[in-house]
């Protein structure tokens, strides 16, 4: 627990995978005291994935950072009811098990509001908990298909892609994160706590902009277009001298000319082909071109300190090595390498946004499973020394 914006606010995050646990961490991040409930014996399935080193996954420490890990078998009667006990000592409630799987176990928002009326249920799922198709399983590649950006990710031709990341469940959470912050403040004026329902395929269709109106009003169907915004130039990505790829945004009229002034050819900010934003739209292909012919005489530094000179928004596209390199990023906190009892952890993604009076922190890296049940049970559910030791010989709770 840090001393961020959310200090003071706890949370009970149940749970596993991505969805909910990165809406935890950034609760986290700012302060909350976020108690993660997992199987005992197993853990949370992200304790081992993606890359892992002696049996534990490299993203663990960042998703389960300034987390209290207690091990509860939640389908267990008895684990439902220490679950119970410790939601009534908490502000929020988030989850991301299947619809109606809380009510199954007596851990529904009715429930647990008879007890607790300020309490805060955020609900994270595929769906959605209401609606025809509320109760089916839904990942979270299938809510970047249902929410549209997978249709619009790819080359022209191509079928559609993944972003590379697991998109949909980062947006679902940020979304989250922005219902309970919300909802924290109605709270505090009402002083009731309410039901938060983030779908993952309306999280992603959330930030598709204009597709539908567009395809409803003008018949537009936006599809896969690559690097390029159809319309929009030059906005590309073109080739340096010495191989690296560089983003160039110089479709603003006053940015496009201060462009060709970098490049030496003055004469291409009047040039009728291009002198304004319809004409550059339409024959972006051959500017790209003439763009790339310059670029690629120039080696990425020297490139981008022109660029910079002259105003024209520019960016090599990063990889890891990158970021773990760039003065920028080191500068701005963006790469966090916590101490531990066992050294340095991470490099792990730093704190975003960044307050100026109640920064957040990492206090602490992800726990081992079980870490905390014995203090958590003890300080917040009212669980004795002899409960404790029956709850643990039947495997209700591990330590």
């Amino acid at each position: 627990m840090t001393n961020g914006p959310l200090s003071g606010v706890r949370v009970l995050e149940l749970g596993s995978f991505i969805a909910g646990p990165f809406a935890g961490q950034l609760l986290a991040d700012y302060g909350a005291e976020v108690i993660k409930l997992e199987p005992p014996g197993t853990g949370d399935p992200m304790r081992r994935w993606g890359v892992v080193q002696d049996g534990q996954s490299l993203w663990w420490p960042a998703i389960a950072r300034n987390k209290r890990s207690v091990a509860l078998n939640l389908r267990d009667p008895e684990g439902q009811a220490v679950a119970r006990a410790l939601a009534e000592r908490c502000d929020v409630v988030l989850e991301n098990f299947r619809p109606g799987t809380l009510d199954k176990w007596g851990l529904g928002y009715e429930a647990l509001a008879a007890v607790n009326p300020g309490i805060i249920v955020v609900h994270v799922s595929g769906l959605g908990q209401t609606g025809p198709r509320s109760r089916e399983a839904g990942f979270g590649s299938i809510g970047e298909a249902m929410g549209g950006i997978r249709f619009t990710t790819g080359d022209a031709g191509s079928r559609p892609a993944r972003t590379g990341i697991s998109i949909g469940d980062s947006l679902a959470a940020l979304f989250a994160v922005v219902g309970t912050s919300t909802a924290l403040v109605e709270r505090a004026r009402s002083g009731r706590g309410q039901e938060v329902d983030v779908a993952i395929y309306e999280a992603v269709a959330a930030l598709m902009e204009s597709t539908m109106v567009d395809y409803e009003r003008a018949g537009v169907l936006r599809t896969r277009t690559g690097s390029v915004l159809p319309g929009v130039a030059p906005s590309n990505v073109y080739t340096t001298a010495d191989g690296a790829e560089v983003a160039i945004a110089g479709n603003a009229d006053a940015v496009y000319r201060r462009l060709c002034t970098a490049m030496g050819r003055p004469e291409l900010a009047d040039d009728p082909r291009y002198a304004d934003h319809e004409g550059r739209g339409r024959n972006a292909a051959v500017l790209d071109e003439e763009i790339e012919r310059w670029t690629g005489s120039l080696g990425a530094e020297e490139l981008l300190r022109v660029l910079a000179e002259h105003g024209v928004p520019a960016g090599r596209i990063y990889t890891a090595p990158d970021m773990l390199s760039d003065l920028h990023y080191a500068a701005r906190q963006m790469v966090l390498r916590p101490e531990t009892p066992d050294g340095p952890a991470g490099p792990m993604a730093g704190i975003v946004p960044k307050f100026s009076r109640t920064p957040g922190e990492v206090a602490a890296v992800g726990p081992r499973l079980g870490e905390h049940t014995r203090a958590v049970l003890g300080e917040l559910a009212g669980v004795t020394d002899e409960a404790w030791k029956d709850l643990l010989t039947r495997g209700i709770v591990a330590e």
